[in-house]
């Protein structure tokens, strides 16, 4: 069984998304050097806060971005109006500085989760199934894949989340959350977010230089939605095309397209 012509551009256009994930190259284009300087002088505080910040974020865009959106598959996804929104948030942010972290992250946060469940369910996918709940999650855990060690590579980060993503999906099906269901739950939540703090340092280190402000805010809030909205579209393309092929047969031509690639 060999994939369509037009299937094998979409499955390289993924790979090259998915492999190749730069938000910290499109930052230090925004804002130049001074991104890296900011992180290295964020205040302890806040640095050893970003996981909590970043774990009730997940949490929250996971309660109410996606139960509110028509389960149905729609013509398009509305890319631009989350943008129009997620950059109205960074600009609160941008205008306010480190001290509006505790609430513009858990708004941008639940912006994107509703803007990757509108990217699912354009691709085929059915809000109502946990499954697909915890696909969108598992979003925010494949930025800069490339900075995690031997824990590198689209497939390599599916496979370390697919147990607790699993277990978190069988649970949300039960009738009611119970004490271990709830930690479950956290558990596949705590894995996401620990990969998700360090895009979210980059971006909270570059709306607090002082040049930027709100305008240049809401650029970096921008540019955070697109290059999350353009993982989604990557990883739900692989999703669909593994649903109308096989998934060996799909992660058999994605290693090829690696390969050809490096």
């Amino acid at each position: 069984m060999k994939l369509s012509a037009q299937d094998l551009i979409i499955l390289q256009q993924a790979a090259q998304t998915l492999e190749n994930p730069t938000f910290s190259s499109k930052m230090t284009q925004s804002v130049g050097g001074a991104i890296e300087k900011t992180i290295a002088i964020l205040p302890t505080q806040v640095s050893l806060s970003l996981n909590d910040l970043t774990r009730t974020a997940l949490e929250k865009s996971l309660e109410s971005a996606i139960f509110t959106l028509n389960a149905r598959k729609s013509s398009l996804p509305f890319n631009k109006t989350h943008q129009f929104f997620a950059g109205l948030s960074g600009a609160v942010g941008g205008a306010f500085g480190i001290s509006a972290i505790t609430i513009e992250l858990p708004i941008s946060t639940i912006i994107m989760m509703r803007s990757i469940a509108d990217i699912a369910r354009f691709h085929g996918e059915n809000l109502s199934h946990a499954q697909t709940k915890m696909a969108c999650l598992e979003v925010f855990a494949l930025s800069d894949s490339a900075r995690h060690g031997s824990e590198t590579g689209y497939y390599a980060i599916r496979s370390i989340l697919a147990k607790a993503l699993a277990d978190a999906a069988t649970q949300l099906t039960a009738p009611a959350l119970n004490k271990e269901s709830s930690s479950l739950i956290s558990k596949a939540i705590n894995q996401i977010a620990a990969r998700f703090t360090l895009p979210v340092s980059e971006k909270l280190a570059a709306q607090t230089i002082p040049v930027i402000g709100a305008l240049g805010g809401a650029g970096i809030n921008l540019l955070f939605i697109r290059y999350f909205q353009d993982i989604a579209h990557a990883h739900f393309s692989m999703r669909r095309l593994e649903r109308d092929y096989t998934p060996e047969l799909i992660k058999l031509n994605y290693q090829k397209c690696i390969s050809k690639q490096n």
